[in-house]
């Protein structure tokens, strides 16, 4: 479908993540020895087939604990701005979030990461998407915060591809609102993902607006996306 039409070709690979961190992992030998080929090969089918995919119960509910333990005990989290530029622009008529950027840390983040870093490796081996990097943060949502419908990939740039969001929310239902709601190219609405824990969404960053409704408590997730621009 939209990946073949593309024509995209890897470019020489290139990653935020050093690869040494990585061999280093020892906050928790189950999580890091965990094999995640069968589920890059669930996501990879879905961008193929469909452009998008949601997946629950995805991975381990250890790595899920560890990283929603992590971001409740930061206290360095910042009003997200809604700009592509240098310059960023903190609306909070349009986004409410707060955010806080994840890096090697020789522990969960790390643990995290190794995964983000094994589905780059794999989609440019499967898809030939040319992906050279992956950023990501926590974002917590107070009660009553919000973003509106966007697109990931910003108007005249191609650097965002694929997106990813990984919901960390313990004992989440419908009634705590929250939700994802996921729309196609004709605006019209697809998907409503509740936000529970260890929810997985994956979907091409240009091609599905998406919004975030208020949540009636907090709400913790990680977002990230991979490109293909340089450092």
């Amino acid at each position: 479908m939209y990946l073949e039409e593309r024509g995209l070709v890897i470019s020489s690979y290139k990653s935020k993540i050093c690869p040494y961190l990585l061999c280093n992992i020892y906050y928790s030998a189950r999580i890091s020895a965990m094999n995640y080929e069968k589920l890059y090969a669930r996501i990879t089918d879905a961008l193929v087939e469909k452009d998008y995919c949601v997946l629950e119960d995805a991975m381990n509910n250890e790595l899920t604990s560890k990283l929603l333990t992590f971001a409740k005990k930061q206290n360095t989290f910042k009003q997200a701005g809604i700009s592509p530029f240098n310059t960023q622009q903190l609306d909070r008529s349009k986004r409410r979030d707060k955010i806080l950027w994840i890096d090697e840390d020789n522990g969960i983040q790390t643990a995290y990461l190794q995964f983000t870093l094994g589905l780059q490796n794999y989609l440019n081996k499967e898809l030939y998407l040319g992906l050279t990097y992956h950023e990501t943060h926590f974002a917590v949502y107070h009660k009553g915060d919000f973003y509106e419908k966007h697109l990931d990939a910003f108007k005249h740039s191609k650097n965002r591809v694929v997106s990813l969001v990984y919901y960390l929310n313990e004992a989440w239902n419908s009634s705590d609102a929250g939700e994802l709601l996921i729309y196609n190219e004709k605006d019209e609405l697809i998907n409503t993902v509740i936000p529970k824990a260890n929810t997985l969404i994956v979907f091409l960053s240009e091609k599905f607006p998406h919004e975030v409704l208020a949540a009636k408590k907090k709400r913790y997730s990680i977002a990230g996306w991979f490109r293909v621009d340089v450092l």
